[in-house]
């Protein structure tokens, strides 16, 4: 079995601490079983980084990292990544900037990574790349004459030709994407979106069914791999965790009531100031529920140094004061709104204990939030899901409650329903939305990304149920023009 090295912007070491995101669940989970390296940015930066990557190995997973100088990482991954890529990919383009020393920053980033790798690779190693930051370095280690297989995940969405032409070097991104082996996406839409740029981009023309596109000598197939949870560990820390004093002292606190809850990164994606306008609507329009449900949003804070995130983190405070001083009772305070972290085991001790869970992004790649409820609930009395179609997730958790985050009366009638919902049309939801849980794990994820790579099998196949979406395989392949190995 060849040796994998999975690239990422930055590396997350095992440890019990905060709940992990789905790029490091996907990477460490894939890593354990196959082994290899964990390469990326250390988290640090120095003025004077290392000439060498630090390795620290662990178990059967070297985890490779490096330092950023301050200056190049603002411009980086505060400017390029965060204010120029994450807006537009996300269909914000009112927050999307363009500075040619933000683009020429995460050039120079990508080069230092490709240069660094290089120092890594064995004959013989498969490379996998992970997400926006770093769509260059398919290109860059081919031109370090890496010959290998590398693949690329995209993590969140990917635009339309009429969103993404609105960044001035757009052809330069996708044809960089044609430089990878296999590109994988979280969904069918994202895939459809990515085939409209390379047609929009000249680089080829795509036919609606085709298997295979042939234009150049290089060949790139894209596919859609949406990525899941670790079904059994979530499963085993819900149960576990009801007997933590954490999730003891929460549950004792809503003294009987209701728990509806939200977990997500602070980002203005995610429809946060939203979801707490429909939650004041669902409290005027439905006054029966007014001191018997607790809404419980956690938001760990993220890129604190862009200014959209400081404004978003500022207009959810605001609201939150406003609806619990409009709302509250001196024993109850309708919102409980945290900015902190927990471990991943109390996290899903509070979505077991949730009667609702609100997961309604305005845009979202996948949204493990949502599968993880529906894994850490308790199928005699599960709770219910409230899910925007706006998030990859929605394809696969069809006995969720759809609703637009948009649409203020919708959620709050969601709501109403949710609270509302008879057992056995919980329990039947409920056992759906398991099914494709279990049956797309994140084992399925990476054991089908990686034999679509690289033709080896890493875990047993799971078949597709009838009616299914097509991953994998089978999705179109795209023949890119002009560019050698």
């Amino acid at each position: 079995m060849k040796r994998l090295i999975c690239i990422s912007n930055r590396i997350t070491l095992p440890r019990r601490s905060a709940a992990p995101g789905g790029l490091a669940v996907g990477v460490l989970a894939a890593l354990r079983h196959t082994g290899g390296v964990w390469f990326g940015w250390s988290g640090e930066t120095n003025d004077n980084p290392a000439d060498e990557p630090e390795v620290l190995t662990r178990a059967n997973i070297r985890f490779a990292t490096i330092d950023l100088r301050p200056s190049e990482f603002d411009r980086y991954y505060n400017g390029y990544c965060n204010s120029t890529l994450w807006p537009l990919f996300h269909y914000f383009p009112g927050r999307f900037r363009h500075e040619q020393d933000e683009h020429d920053a995460y050039q120079s980033v990508n080069e230092l990574f490709a240069r660094q790798v290089m120092k890594l690779v064995e004959p013989g190693d498969v490379i996998w790349v992970h997400d926006y930051h770093l769509i260059p370095l398919g290109r860059l280690l081919r031109q370090l004459h890496f010959r290998g297989p590398i693949g690329f995940f995209l993590h969140i969405p990917f635009p339309h030709a009429q969103v993404l032409r609105l960044l001035p070097n757009y052809t330069e991104l996708v044809r960089d994407m044609c430089h990878y082996d296999l590109v994988g996406f979280q969904s069918e839409d994202d895939l459809r979106s990515f085939f409209s740029c390379v047609e929009h981009a000249g680089l080829a023309t795509v036919a609606p069914n085709a298997q295979e596109i042939t234009i150049g000598g290089r060949t790139t197939r894209a596919g859609v791999y949406p990525i899941g949870v670790d079904f059994e560990v979530v499963r085993a820390e819900a149960e576990a965790a009801m007997s933590e004093d954490s999730v003891q002292r929460m549950i004792t606190s809503l003294v009987g009531r209701k728990l509806i809850i939200g977990v997500d990164r602070l980002d203005y994606s995610k429809g946060l100031t939203e979801r707490f306008a429909a939650f004041e609507h669902f409290l005027e329009t439905f006054p029966e529920n007014q001191g018997k449900v607790t809404f419980l949003q956690i938001a760990p804070l993220s890129r604190s140094d862009v200014l959209a995130y400081s404004e978003i983190r500022q207009s959810l405070e605001q609201m939150a004061g406003r609806i619990n001083g409009r709302f509250a009772e001196a024993d109850w305070t309708p919102i409980r709104y945290l900015n902190r972290n927990f471990t991943h085991g109390t996290l899903m001790g509070f979505l077991r204990a949730a009667k609702v869970a609100l997961v309604t992004p305005v845009r979202d790649g996948m949204n493990l939030v949502a599968k993880e409820f529906v894994a850490a609930q308790d199928p005699e009395d599960p709770g219910v899901l409230i899910l925007s179609p706006m998030a990859g997730a929605a394809r696969e958790l069809t006995g969720a409650l759809h609703v637009n985050p948009y649409d203020k009366r919708g959620m709050a009638l969601a709501l109403q329903t949710a609270l509302n919902m008879p057992l056995e049309e919980r329990r039947q939801r409920h056992q759906q939305m398991l099914e494709a849980v279990r049956r797309r794990d994140i084992h399925y994820w990476y054991g089908t990304f990686l034999q679509d790579l690289t033709g080896e099998r890493r875990v047993p196949a799971v078949p597709a149920s009838p009616g299914s979406a097509t991953t994998g395989a089978a999705r179109p392949v795209l023949r890119s023009l002009g560019m050698g190995s």
